[in-house]
């Protein structure tokens, strides 16, 4: 069984910085795509950010390109999303997914979701 934990989420002024962090047990995490999708009440969820554990390729979403950063540790099968010069607008909820045998991520394909974390982020 597959499990995600995620955690670093909480309240920050804007201009400030939190990590995320993705904690995946009983994965192929070798073999995977791992991503940050965030949602807020009222709309659509968005994906933010995603990398593919097999070759190190990373994506990430037009609103956080330049701002979000998103790394893997393979050793500790985590995966981390560092988050610099937030913004009023990124105030959500972040779920981290897991697609496994895969290189991308989709946003209606990944097999497993954690928990959300909630960021706030005061202005």
């Amino acid at each position: 069984d597959v499990q995600l934990q995620a955690s670093g989420g909480g309240l920050v002024q804007a201009g400030g910085s939190l990590r995320l962090s993705c904690a995946t047990l009983g994965s192929t995490f070798d073999d995977s795509a791992i991503g940050w999708f965030r949602r807020v009440p009222g709309k659509e969820r968005e994906k933010v950010s995603c990398i593919s554990s097999r070759d190190g390729k990373t994506s990430y979403a037009d609103s956080v390109k330049g701002r979000f950063t998103i790394s893997s540790d393979n050793a500790k099968n985590t995966v981390n999303l560092q988050m610099n010069n937030l913004k009023p607008e990124d105030t959500a909820v972040y779920y981290c997914a897991v697609r496994q045998w895969a290189t991308s991520c989709l946003d209606d394909g990944m097999d497993y979701w954690g928990k959300g974390t909630l960021v706030t982020v005061s202005s």
